[in-house]
């Protein structure tokens, strides 16, 4: 009788994917079992951070290839048989087969174990799209490597005369992480940038901190339109480009290029949903384990994930779930019993233009959220340096944390300032990872020299005056 070996097939070569992928085989020969690791992946690119090509649009990274982590050809090095170029069309839980199509061919591949690791895609409303279907030229993410080679290509063209002209006012829809990043990344290329949200920018923060944004923004010179929601667009008659866009508030807006920054939603609709548990977003709903049905694993982008404060489900997609979910499935395949802990959205970004400069960070959950998830919470900003007063590495830093009234417990943080201002974040997602009181955080032992922090550290100084009021 011949042997066949266990089969995994991962679909998806990014961070989960991959992370999974390579765990398997270690926790394959770990386990003494013989295992194939088949990899399906519908571009070309693998294991290369999606975090950093706004700094590569800037200009702040030579080359794509510096933000790779494993090229396809490593990863097969490696062990696994990673087929690039392979779209995934249909799974078939009850025969443990997928459907996918590679150089323009209907393939079939068969499977022990599945690990669904298909990510996100940006999301683009109607009025991105032209009548064909296709979105109207000048409009785009930055989700991919083509995309950061399609904006380097729009901000570089020779300016100045009639046949190749550049763009001069790019319009980001969106005023989250990657809307901040992108308009950081245009001024730096010498646009003109009208940054348009629906809500504030970096919504996800308490108000009061998002104007400490906004204002540097603006400072920077980067116009600035909140409340507003793009309804429309506008093409060229001659050359069929973005000429501008309509806001909800009434207002046309001229411009050459627009940066779609709303979001991403999970790509899972390959999957049937009429077995695979699902949240309202889209994303799957995995166990702790990384466990779906049996025979189907997932994790990554293309996920829902417990929040570790509230214990609701959350879409939260970031690549540091997403390495860390894959390495737990890649356990578990072999009955590690490992767990994924949970989700506190923490998050940093910076927006660095000449004299302008400001970092931001949070973690856990806003006010709103608080409220949202039925907390009773109370919240306070402070307001200090990142360094004694007397030392020039001293910068403002402003330092919001949120706790619930009664436990006294922390809920979450946010910081905003100048820098080494917002890595101070991890301090407090470590406090609130572990269920800490702003008793405990105010009370820790955390390191103080001048050039560094302040005898009072400014999240200690925050946690206290909270204690205080509480």
């Amino acid at each position: 009788m011949t042997y066949t070996p266990r089969r995994i097939v991962v679909l998806g070569a990014d961070a989960a994917g991959m992370s999974a992928a390579h765990q398997a085989l270690r926790s394959a020969r770990s386990a003494g079992e013989e295992v194939e690791v088949v990899g399906l992946e519908k571009s070309t690119y693998t294991s290369y951070s999606a975090c950093g090509l706004p700094y590569l649009v800037a200009g702040d990274v030579d080359e794509f290839g510096e933000l790779v982590a494993r090229s396809p050809e490593q990863h097969r090095e490696m062990g696994v048989d990673l087929r690039t170029g392979a779209e995934v069309t249909a799974v078939d839980v009850n025969r443990r087969t997928v459907d996918y199509t590679q150089d323009g061919q209907v393939r079939q591949i068969s499977y022990d174990d599945l690990v669904v690791a298909t990510g996100a895609r940006p999301i683009f409303p109607k009025w991105m799209y032209d009548s064909s279907g296709e979105l109207v030229p000048g409009v785009g993410a930055v989700k991919t490597p083509e995309d950061a080679e399609q904006w380097i290509g729009h901000f570089t063209r020779k300016r100045g005369t009639d046949s190749d002209a550049s763009p001069e006012t790019v319009v980001v829809a969106g005023g989250g992480y990657i809307g901040v990043e992108m308009a950081e990344a245009a001024k730096r290329r010498g646009y003109e940038v009208i940054l348009m949200t629906r809500s504030r920018v970096m919504s996800s923060l308490d108000a009061e901190m998002s104007e400490l944004i906004e204002k540097e923004l603006v400072r920077a010179g980067v116009r600035v339109v909140t409340g507003t929601e793009v309804i429309g667009l506008q093409r060229a008659k001659e050359t069929g480009t973005v000429a501008g866009i309509s806001g909800s508030d009434g207002n046309f807006y001229p411009c050459d290029l627009v940066v779609a920054a709303l979001g991403v939603a999970p790509v899972t609709d390959f999957l049937p949903r009429e077995v695979v548990p699902m949240g309202p977003s889209g994303g799957i709903r995995a166990d702790a384990d990384g466990a779906v049905i049996p025979g189907v694993w997932a994790a990554g982008d293309c996920c829902e994930t417990r929040h570790r404060v509230t214990g609701q489900w959350t879409y939260l997609p970031l690549g540091t779930h997403a390495n860390k979910q894959g390495r737990v499935v890649g356990q578990n395949l072999f009955g590690a019993g490992t767990a994924f802990g949970g989700v506190l959205g923490t998050a940093i970004t910076r927006f660095s233009l000449g004299d302008a400069y400001i970092e931001i960070g949070r973690t856990g959950l806003s006010t709103a959220e608080a409220t949202r998830a039925g907390l009773n919470a109370v919240a306070l900003s402070t307001s200090g340096r990142t360094a004694s007063g007397y030392m020039p590495e001293a910068t403002p830093i402003t330092t919001r944390v949120i706790a619930e009234k009664g436990t006294r417990k922390l809920l979450g943080a946010q910081i905003v300032g100048g820098r080494g201002a917002a890595k101070r974040i991890d301090t407090v997602a470590a406090a609130v990872w572990g269920g800490l009181s702003v008793d405990e955080l105010a009370g820790m032992d955390l390191a103080y020299a001048p050039p560094f922090a302040t005898v009072w550290e400014a999240v200690q100084l925050a946690s206290r005056r909270l204690a205080d009021r509480l």
